[in-house]
């Protein structure tokens, strides 16, 4: 295999995930109806019962459609990667990915390649939600929105990979909804998303637990602090291990001689 059939198989991969997301315009819609909802409904009529202090990264009080949009940012690429992993049950039992799963490409380099098209698709919705923020007067630094590129492929990556690693489990699509519900919702609602960390300290030391260790919770933290210009090292971090755990155990889940498509029956 010569560099030239990698790249070429890379950008086929990735060029048929953006085509196929810019002809599914409700694919598109849908993605910014679900924290648009959030932001103008739900931060509305919570913005008086729920009172922020100032805290890292925010340096004066803010309003609370502030303090929840890098989690709704979070939020969409969460969805994203859940729904990538969701097309990649149907490319591997039906589609392109089934054909691909057994040709010479290493399947550590297919599984990446999908991984790099779902998380370009995701950094596509997440300006586009920020550009409705706007001018809603949501708005960030100008050097914020630029920052925040690294910070939203790094989330990406990560929720995609944990996406990558459910879809090995899932054989068919019907199994693929019930365990969607136990992944997103606890993932989102025990997080930083919603409700800074020392509010959850208030009410409940496990919560607080939880939702410090939910690898969600740094991804919205490292959005969070880059919006604004600033490094949290520690969500960095954080994201970085968590991301490097779920690929190994995505590939691994993925390898027809010792993963779980064997204990499945196969790709």
């Amino acid at each position: 295999m010569k560099l030239l059939h990698f790249w070429r198989a890379m950008w086929g991969i990735i060029w048929r995930e953006l085509w196929r997301f810019l002809k599914q315009k409700e694919r598109f819609i849908s993605a910014l109806v679900r924290p648009l909802i959030w932001l103008f409904v739900f931060a509305a009529g919570f913005r008086s019962a729920l009172g922020l202090a100032i805290s890292p990264p925010y340096e004066t009080y803010i309003l609370y459609e502030v303090y929840i949009t890098p989690g709704l940012i979070g939020m969409i690429q969460l969805f994203n990667g859940m729904q990538s992993s969701l097309s990649m049950v149907y490319d591997r039992e039906m589609g392109s990915m089934r054909i691909l799963m057994v040709s010479p490409l290493p399947r550590w380099f297919l599984l990446t390649s999908k991984l790099i098209a779902g998380t370009a698709v995701s950094v596509l919705q997440a300006y586009v939600f920020l550009l409705i923020a706007w001018f809603y007067e949501i708005e960030a630094p100008l050097e914020g929105y630029l920052w925040v590129l690294p910070a939203l492929l790094m989330a990406g990556m990560m929720l995609g990979a944990l996406g990558l690693l459910l879809s090995s489990f899932i054989r068919q699509l019907e199994n693929f909804a019930g365990v969607m519900n136990f992944v997103i919702f606890p993932l989102f609602f025990l997080s930083t998303a919603l409700y800074p960390l020392w509010k959850l300290k208030e009410s409940s030391e496990l919560l607080y637990t939880l939702a410090y260790y939910n690898p969600f919770s740094q991804a919205v933290e490292l959005i969070r602090f880059a919006l604004y210009g600033q490094f949290n090292l520690e969500a960095f971090i954080y994201v970085s291990v968590a991301f490097v755990i779920f690929m190994i155990a995505a590939i691994f889940g993925y390898n027809p001689s010792k993963g779980m498509m064997t204990r499945k029956g196969g790709a």
